[in-house]
């Protein structure tokens, strides 16, 4: 199983530090009539990734290696960290014992978890400050890369499906939105399987 996050972004909101300060305590701003309320996403949230400023949410996902169908999915706001998702992602059925994820992911903790179920752990190493990869853990990163890279293949799937891009108000319908994002394409799969010749189920 193959566990990794993409950022789904929701149309920007631009709003005053003072109008932030007033929807973090609850009140609404007194400039604000009711159909500029309605337009306004108070649920989605910021975050930078690769050094870039992104808005919106935030859909996890568990693929079965060789297949690529979704699992299990978790929705979320942007800011929400990627590994806070795994344990609810996770598939304790599949019958590979292999968990394949990239570098938001290891912590001593989860390691050891994994060891003590009995999962092989292919999660990517991370270097810190001051402690780089050494080259044996940098050849383990490249290894486990060919075969993560195949969730990276979900994604792009579902972008061309007609994009990531929510055009909801609220995490309850980006929630919904997302959800069927990830069936839409599971539906899909199978179409293929049967074009390929191939017997999946």
């Amino acid at each position: 199983q193959i566990i990794d996050a993409t950022l789904v972004p929701a149309p920007k909101q631009h709003t005053s530090r003072g109008e932030k300060a007033l929807i973090e305590q609850g009140a609404m701003p007194a400039g604000w009539k009711p159909a500029k309320r309605r337009q306004k996403d108070l649920d989605a949230t910021w975050t930078k990734k690769h050094g870039k400023s992104h808005f919106g949410y935030k859909l996890s996902i568990n693929v079965d290696k060789k297949y690529k169908i979704i699992r299990k999915i978790e929705t979320d706001t942007a800011s929400t960290h990627d590994s806070q998702h795994f344990d609810n992602v996770f598939d304790t059925v599949n019958t590979s014992r292999d968990v394949y994820a990239d570098r938001g992911y290891p912590s001593a903790e989860r390691e050891a978890w994994l060891k003590e179920n009995g999962f092989r752990n292919q999660i990517q190493r991370k270097g810190h400050r001051n402690k780089p990869l050494s080259e044996c853990q940098q050849r383990r990163n490249k290894r486990i890369a060919k075969t993560r890279a195949r969730v990276e293949h979900v994604f792009g799937a579902i972008d061309q499906m007609g994009g990531k891009l929510l055009c909801t108000i609220g995490q309850a319908r980006a929630n919904f939105a997302m959800t069927m994002m990830a069936a839409c394409y599971n539906l899909k799969r199978p179409v293929y399987f049967q074009k390929a010749g191939i017997k999946a189920f």
